[in-house]
């Protein structure tokens, strides 16, 4: 039975016009309108072709109807300036990624959400309320904020870097918070993106989704920069109007890019202007304005890596599982920030199967995956 719609998630999902197809494949572009509108069904070697253009299983078009994410349902940022292509195909490589959060939550007992709903508060007090209900408090560094975010029940999958335009985005499914998030960013960008999202989750989890507007981005780089750097922890520990040296000795306490740190220092009027421009100048000079010199390492799911060992136990290899949900092993890792491809169970390797890294532990829930039976 071939499914139109899987064809053109796929298509979406590679980046591919129908023209582009079509001359690939060796038929005419009237001919894939027609099968991705479901009046006219390929032949078997015609498909054949399309799935070998596409990457995917022959398989993959044969199963049920898949629905499109709603793109105002999501929160991208710099919205206008993402193209078409790129924000079809970064949609695609979600919903086939939640395909697999469908499963995991077949066969495992996942968190369930504790997101907040804080539309009337300000950013800086949504974040010190978030915090302070996470047991983080206003003194210590976030944790690992994808540990953070999975243990209070978002769903954390990695983008495709075929599209690294796309920073991160977040949108509700079915009650589930999701995160997205690039991993070609330095790993202090990436928490920031982290609790960026966690900003839209939380003060625009009630939007109507019809007008995302630069204040909703404003209101979340507000919130990931208040959530990262609390007021009280930055105020006991900054001087004010710090060198760049100082700056750059301080990020690393709080594990964030030494401009966010700047320009938090500046929101607190910690920094005159003339010290803020003098020192986005210099942190410009040695590089910090495009990248981060010598950063932290990029964070990653515990989440998952639990899974895939408690699927491992179970028999079920990385090929079996991409089997088993009509895809390539090279296309699931792209979801999973690459752990199918690389198998690691450091996070998971001890004898309390529940445990959380140390690094993890301050302001997070104990985050314990239990199989389920099939029946």
């Amino acid at each position: 039975m071939f499914t139109p719609s899987r064809m053109l998630l796929a298509r979406k999902r590679r980046g591919s016009t129908a023209v582009e197809l079509a001359r690939r494949v060796g038929v005419s572009s009237q001919s894939i309108s027609n099968y991705e509108r479901g009046r006219q069904v390929p032949s078997t070697e015609t498909l054949e072709k399309i799935a070998g253009e596409l990457g995917f299983p022959v398989s993959f078009f044969n199963q049920g109807d898949i629905d499109e994410i709603d793109v105002a349902l999501v929160s991208f940022r710099a919205r206008t300036k993402i193209t078409a292509t790129a924000r079809d195909a970064v949609l695609s490589a979600a919903r086939l990624a939640l395909e697999l959060n469908d499963l995991m939550d077949v066969r495992f007992r996942l968190p369930s959400p504790d997101i907040p709903t804080l539309e009337n508060q300000t950013p800086e007090r949504a974040a010190e309320y978030v915090r302070a209900r996470w047991g983080i408090g206003e003194v210590h560094p976030a944790p690992n904020m994808v540990h953070l975010l999975e243990a209070h029940g978002v769903r954390v999958f990695s983008l495709p870097p075929e599209y690294s335009d796309v920073d991160a985005f977040s949108m509700w499914r079915r009650g589930t918070p999701f995160v997205f998030l690039n991993t070609l960013k330095s790993g202090e960008r990436g928490r920031f993106d982290a609790a960026h999202e966690l900003g839209h989750l939380v003060l625009h989890g009630g939007h109507d989704n019809s007008d995302w507007s630069r204040d909703c981005e404003r209101e979340a780089n507000l919130f990931a920069s208040a959530f990262l750097m609390p007021r009280a922890s930055i105020r006991s520990k900054m001087p004010s109007n710090p060198t760049t040296d100082q700056i750059l000795r301080a990020k690393r306490h709080w594990r964030v890019a030494a401009v966010a740190l700047a320009y938090r220092l500046s929101d607190l009027s910690m920094l005159s202007e003339w010290s803020y421009r003098r020192i986005l100048i210099e942190l410009g000079q040695m590089g910090y304005r495009t990248g981060e010199p010598s950063g932290i390492q990029r964070e990653t799911s515990q989440l998952l890596e639990k899974v895939f060992k408690g699927l491992r136990s179970q028999g079920h290899s990385p090929q079996l599982l991409a089997k088993e949900l009509h895809t390539t092993p090279a296309e699931l890792t792209k979801y999973i920030f690459g752990l199918v491809m690389t198998a690691v169970d450091q996070a998971v390797a001890t004898q309390d199967p529940g445990a959380i890294p140390s690094e993890a532990r301050q302001g997070e829930r104990k985050l314990r995956l239990v199989a389920t039976s099939r029946g």
